[in-house]
């Protein structure tokens, strides 16, 4: 199977908002359960356990026009919750079981009352997450959270969610991250063979397929792109930032790279990378997930940072691993996460002598010429400066 082929699957996935794959998933087998969670971390093997699909809902995009939405969250928020409120009021999400709302932003947080309301068939939580980091604190409280989603999810699906099955999901999840993460050094290493273009949209898959499709659709496209020769061009090495939650249009990552840039890391898609190493499948799986949470997971916008000593590092950690020559942060407007940190992690940055720009977007941004030009003139300045 060739990348264009791998490719075409995801992208058909990606502009579908009437969730054809999940739809057909659920009604293949009688008492079926499908849980949607917004884009970012949320503990998917436990909705694997329990027998159900883990479905990630990313907003409308482009594609949608809000129009119901618009009536239930003011305007000087992000777009996200707007959109997310059109694709269940006009039915997209009609077949959705249980929705899970994780620790991103009031916003989100509310959003999830919300939809108690609205949608008062669904089983709707909020996955809230520790901001102490001892395992004494923080790790029992997220130990006491997951045991409870644990409880909901298998009463919602009419199964407990036991120890071996827990055991097994970690194992598809851990062989998931794996892939996930091979994929990411490959594009690293060689992003002329890997676009950032085409490697969103195989993480944008995973959101939707079955673990274990996604998992052998990695695997596909690492062996086709290894295999495959593509131009090198004389590009910009660059890290995107701010991206964790409201997903930026198709167009707008690929007029950053028609600017002149390979996108070497990003984070655009935390779900499936928020785990830096496997969960441990030995002991009690429920305190696995919570010490991998405390001790093993990403640095973000989104995430408490007891130690202000180090607030910033991660992101120049990633700029010399990737080896990239500059970063864009490119965050959704209104995204109060993103925006208040970008000054503290471009103060970082400037004392480690890292190049940066800023730009905002909105899912549904159309006008991408400026951003293009933006992003072309800082790829020319970092080339140019980088031979003075």
């Amino acid at each position: 199977m060739s990348t264009s082929d791998i490719v075409a699957r995801c992208t058909g996935l990606f502009e579908d908002l009437n969730f054809v794959y999940a739809r057909e998933w659920k009604a293949a087998r009688p008492g079926r359960k499908v849980v949607g969670y917004m884009p970012f971390y949320v503990p998917r093997e436990l909705i694997h356990a329990a027998g159900a699909l883990p479905m990630g809902v990313l907003g409308g995009g482009d594609q949608l026009e809000v129009i119901h939405g618009d009536a239930y969250y003011q305007s000087y928020i992000c777009r996200i919750p707007r959109s997310t409120v059109e694709l269940g009021v006009t039915g997209r999400l009609d077949f959705v079981d249980g929705m899970l709302f994780p620790s991103i932003c009031d916003v989100i947080r509310n959003l999830s009352g919300m939809w108690k309301i609205m949608f008062p068939k669904t089983m709707a939580r909020y996955v809230d997450v520790p901001q102490n980091f001892r395992d004494d604190v923080g790790g029992e409280f997220y130990v006491n959270e997951l045991n409870e989603l644990r409880k909901d999810l298998g009463e919602l699906c009419g199964r407990p969610v036991d120890d071996e099955s827990l055991r097994h999901s970690i194992a598809l999840y851990n062989e998931n991250r794996r892939l996930v993460r091979e994929v990411y050094a490959f594009r690293a290493a060689a992003p002329w063979k890997a676009p950032s273009s085409e490697v969103y949209l195989l993480m944008r898959a995973g959101m939707v397929l079955a673990v274990e499709e996604h998992s052998r659709m990695l695997g596909e496209y690492l062996e086709a792109a290894l295999a495959e020769n593509r131009p090198r061009r004389d590009n910009t090495r660059i890290v995107i930032t701010g991206a964790f939650c409201e997903q930026p249009p198709l167009s707008l990552i690929k007029s950053v790279e028609l600017a002149g840039c390979y996108i070497v890391d990003d984070d655009f898609m935390l779900v499936n990378r928020w785990e830096k190493a496997n969960v441990p499948l030995e002991g009690d799986p429920i305190r696995n997930l919570a010490c991998t949470y405390l001790h093993g997971s990403m640095s973000t916008s989104a995430k408490y940072e007891p130690d202000l000593s180090k607030k910033g590092l991660y992101l120049v950690d990633s700029v010399r691993r990737n080896r990239a020559e500059g970063v864009i942060f490119m965050a959704p407007s209104f995204c109060d996460p993103a925006l208040l940190e970008r000054p503290m992690l471009q103060n970082v940055l400037a004392a480690h002598g890292v190049p940066f720009i800023a730009f905002k977007y909105a899912e549904n941004s159309g006008q991408m010429a400026p951003i293009r030009e933006q992003a072309g003139t800082f790829a020319d300045s970092i080339k140019l400066w980088s031979e003075a």
